[in-house]
């Protein structure tokens, strides 16, 4: 019998939506379009804000994968944070790509790439366990999906469309185009591995009986056998090794046993022979008891990160800002984080703290966040995937959500990378849920995702270009927030350099205006009058910076420049040693501290420094050549023509190096 030809065409259709719905069709789907949409990342420029610590200035990892640097990774606490594989992978960038800004770019983009595919695998892996793909026991009697089945294509798309929203969200901007924020990507890669290993466990621990089951819940405990629980805490233990902020990955996993994994027994009509009441408790605790050592590894790591943040001077004082208003500020930024996942704009980095907010918003944020939760308890049966979104996400923001203040600003884009999932999945879910109460056409809620992602693209594709460079960011976050006096400093920081001093100085100034108190500006102006070549200023700025945060090395070595530029010879050796003890590895302050004393005719120490500095930077041609002065004055002339001409192998052509060498050459001849 031959169709007629609609017939035809809407199983041609079909069919492609089927081919289409093939999990392997997907992930390349998902990688096409996300590195469509994120390519000009990199392209993009280093910014001033941390990216000097973490990649472009920082001697570690600039030195590469070595031995030392590998200590140095599990060793430091250096930028305020305990995150050695963040550290590693970042020096495995600068061996492989050199030290440019587009081979970690390129290497965040590939991470967020891998999270978006590991995304779409756990949820398929997840919600496939049932045919359903809602709630209901592992030990329920209905056959899995199979692959091929409407069902499971159904699953696979609810999935994509969540790993979608993952990739496009303009607010995962800032975990993917900023460098620094490697430790981002890096630990949601191992967390999400973690959630994989453990969804496989509980897949295959559900083999057994609800007999056994129950059995196994009275008569004790035993510790975990499978390959895939221990894979699941060594992924936990390197995703911490990461970023904390994956400390709350445990109660995730909780989470999870509600829905989809369906460990709990909880679910009126869907759970066949569901134990008693106390049985439910029983199987509770079992599953809190399963985590323990997930919990440990959490405890542990919140020590070593407070410690390190503590030490780095990341945590606000307490007298700073108060309890009630970080607690003010957390049901704030609940709300915040809400509305710009719903219309995200406008975005900054960084958004300041305000030190209070009004009463009304407080009021209003405390209402939003109490009432969404109560719904999400009342209807945990009804709709468990809004249960679990919702304590997804408001669960991953705690470690961040400003009750520990870390840092100056209020809330961040870059704290929604691992959070906003929860909220994605309530709203793929709920969209499905609702297309099939009120029988609404699939192509219909198919339009609207499809817009909704497309809408996200074009916003992201936005939000990267402020990323270009530090200009573009600062002054777009300079238009669309208020008392930022860290994008000014920074937006100054950028203009110094480039020569642009008057303007600088204006940025400094504006900041100042704001927060008078901020040594690193006080540094920043100091080092603007020093290139104008007014010392007194520049004294003055650099003194006022320490009486605030005494014991900053690259202060003290400054100031130490400036008094030596007014012949203050002694007071400048002090501010270099001062500068060294408090960081011996400060390449810098040996060459200063080295030049005075070859100044004071001090040519053995100076030679010692100039060694020290040549020693954590090899490859500097002028150090080079000052410390063939030095040997020159001490009449060590074959090493003095060794050093000049290393100098000169360095930087070919240079006029004075060459003119040194030819001189000591017919010095030695004569």
């Amino acid at each position: 019998m031959i169709l007629p030809e609609h017939q035809n065409n809407a199983s041609s259709g079909f069919k492609f939506t089927r081919a289409l719905s093939n999990p392997v069709c997907l992930c390349l789907l998902l990688v096409a379009v996300t590195l469509a949409v994120y390519w000009p990342v990199t392209r993009c420029d280093f910014v001033n804000y941390d990216d000097p610590d973490y990649f472009s200035s920082n001697a570690h990892v600039q030195a590469g994968l070595t031995s030392d640097n590998v200590v140095w990774a599990f060793c430091t606490g250096y930028a305020s944070n305990w995150h050695p594989l963040t550290w590693l992978s970042l020096m495995l960038d600068r061996e492989l790509s050199g030290p440019g800004p587009a081979g970690p770019h390129f290497t965040n983009l590939l991470f967020h790439l891998a999270n978006t595919v590991l995304l779409f695998l756990l949820l398929r892996q997840m919600t496939s366990l049932r045919p359903d793909t809602d709630i209901g026991a592992l030990a329920s009697a209905k056959p899995p999906a199979q692959p091929g089945s409407s069902t499971q294509a159904a699953v696979n798309w609810r999935s994509a469309f969540v790993a979608a929203l993952f990739a496009l969200h303009p607010l995962h901007v800032e975990s993917v185009a900023w460098i620094s924020e490697r430790k981002d990507v890096l630990s949601t890669f191992f967390g999400l591995l973690a959630l994989w290993a453990y969804a496989r466990f509980v897949q295959k621990s559900a083999v057994r009986s609800q007999k056994s089951e129950v059995e196994n819940q009275v008569s004790g405990l035993r510790p975990p056998t499978s390959g895939y629980y221990w894979l699941a805490l060594l992924f936990f233990a390197l995703g911490l090794m990461s970023k904390p902020m994956l400390v709350t990955l445990p109660l995730v996993m909780l989470l999870l046993d509600w829905w989809p994994l369906g460990r709990v027994s909880r679910v009126e009509g869907r759970v066949p022979n569901a134990p008693a009441p106390a049985s439910q408790l029983l199987t509770f605790n079992r599953l809190v008891l399963e985590k323990i050592p997930f919990f440990v590894l959490s405890a542990i790591s919140c020590v070593v990160t407070f410690i390190a943040q503590q030490k780095g001077g990341a945590v606000t004082k307490l007298a700073g800002i108060s309890m009630t208003g970080r607690v003010a500020n957390a049901f704030v930024s609940y709300a915040r984080y809400l509305d710009k996942t719903l219309w995200p704009s406008p975005l900054a980095n960084p958004y300041p703290h305000p030190g209070h907010w009004g009463f009304p918003l407080v009021i209003y944020s405390v209402a939003l966040v109490a009432g969404l939760s109560a719904i999400a308890v009342l209807f945990a049966r009804r709709f468990p995937f809004f249960f679990t979104g919702w304590f997804w996400f408001v669960g991953t923001l705690v470690p961040v959500i400003g009750l520990v203040q870390v840092g100056i600003q209020s809330m961040a884009d870059r704290y929604t990378y691992v959070p906003l999932i929860g909220l994605f999945i309530i709203f793929v879910w709920g969209l499905a849920e609702t297309g099939m109460s009120r029988q609404v056409p699939k192509t219909l809620i198919a339009v609207l995702i499809a817009m909704v992602l497309v809408v996200s693209a074009l916003r992201t594709r936005n939000q990267l270009s402020y990323w270009q460079n530090n200009e573009t960011l600062f002054r777009h976050t300079l238009a669309v927030t208020e008392n930022n006096y860290l994008a000014y400093n920074n937006l100054g920081t950028w203009l110094s350099k480039r020569g642009q001093i008057a303007e600088a100085m204006d940025c400094f100034r504006k900041s100042l205006q704001i927060n008078p108190d901020n040594s690193d500006v006080l540094y920043n102006l100091g080092n603007a009058f020093a290139k104008l070549g007014n010392w007194d200023e520049a004294i003055n700025n650099y003194q006022r910076a320490l009486q605030i945060t005494p014991n900053q090395p690259d202060v003290l070595d400054n100031l130490g420049f400036a008094l030596a530029a007014k012949k203050q010879f002694a007071a400048a050796v002090v501010c270099f040693e001062a500068a060294l003890k408090l960081n011996p590895d400060y390449a810098d302050a040996h060459n200063n501290l080295a030049t005075v004393l070859f100044i004071q005719k001090n040519y053995k120490e100076a030679g010692r420094h100039f060694r020290e500095a040549l020693r954590i930077t090899p490859g500097n041609p002028q150090i080079y050549s000052n410390l063939g002065d030095a040997l020159v004055k001490q009449g060590e002339t074959t090493e003095a023509v060794r050093c000049y001409q290393e100098a000169l192998w360095l930087k070919p052509g240079d006029p004075q190096i060459r003119a040194k060498l030819q001189a000591l050459g017919a010095q030695i001849s004569n």
